[in-house]
């Protein structure tokens, strides 16, 4: 079995650069309402601006309340960050924002959608140890048969023993450790099995 996680350290530290650069887009274009129009307003039919926050950013720091407004704006659930192509259903699985999942994929997100490395939603919750958000992917599609470019499926993430992979998850607390990432070592190597049990 191959070692190598669904999500490389160089996807994380690309992540972090791209939220920190898309953080600091948002915040120089915070729109206000022209003089004299209402903002949001009960009527369902009133259309509904997206937040200044970009959808990737509020799925990578769990603001729930964005993306549900993102979500009645009509944005694209599915976009695609531009340097590794992950979704914003990827990052909120990746940082175990469940409530962030949930709402995407009740809104119709794509669960089977790949990053460039071949990750997807299902890859990186289950390699963290997910279980809430593994357990939504898998009732709503998520497909279990695909592969990551090193030829490995959520399955064989979490199939063989902790030890081997322990340096991985060290290098995910280092580089993730500062915006929030707390990794439960004792957690993560109880509930692999679980989580392989859930997938097969």
């Amino acid at each position: 079995m191959k070692t190598h996680t669904v999500i490389s350290v160089k996807v994380i530290r690309t992540a972090i650069m791209a939220t920190a650069v898309l953080s600091m887009m948002a915040c120089g274009s915070n729109q206000q309402n022209p003089a004299g129009q209402e903002s949001e307003s009960a009527d369902s039919e009133t259309p509904v601006n997206p937040p200044s926050v970009d959808i990737h950013t509020a799925a990578f720091l769990g603001d729930l309340e964005a993306i549900q407004q993102h979500i009645k704006a009509g944005s694209d659930l599915d976009a695609r960050e531009p340097t590794m192509n992950s979704t914003p259903l990827i990052s909120a699985a990746v940082l175990g924002k469940t409530e962030v999942a949930r709402a995407l994929i009740a809104a119709g997100a794509d669960v089977n959608l790949q990053n460039n490395e071949g990750s997807t939603a299902l890859h990186s919750a289950a390699f963290l140890c997910r279980t809430e958000i593994v357990e939504m992917l898998l009732a709503n599609g998520a497909d279990k048969s695909l592969k990551n470019i090193y030829g490995s499926t959520a399955l064989e993430s979490v199939a063989g023993p902790f030890e081997p992979v322990k340096p991985i998850y060290d290098e995910f607390s280092k580089n993730l450790g500062p915006l929030g990432l707390k990794l439960d070592y004792r957690q993560l190597e109880e509930t692999r099995p679980v989580i392989a049990g859930m997938l097969r």
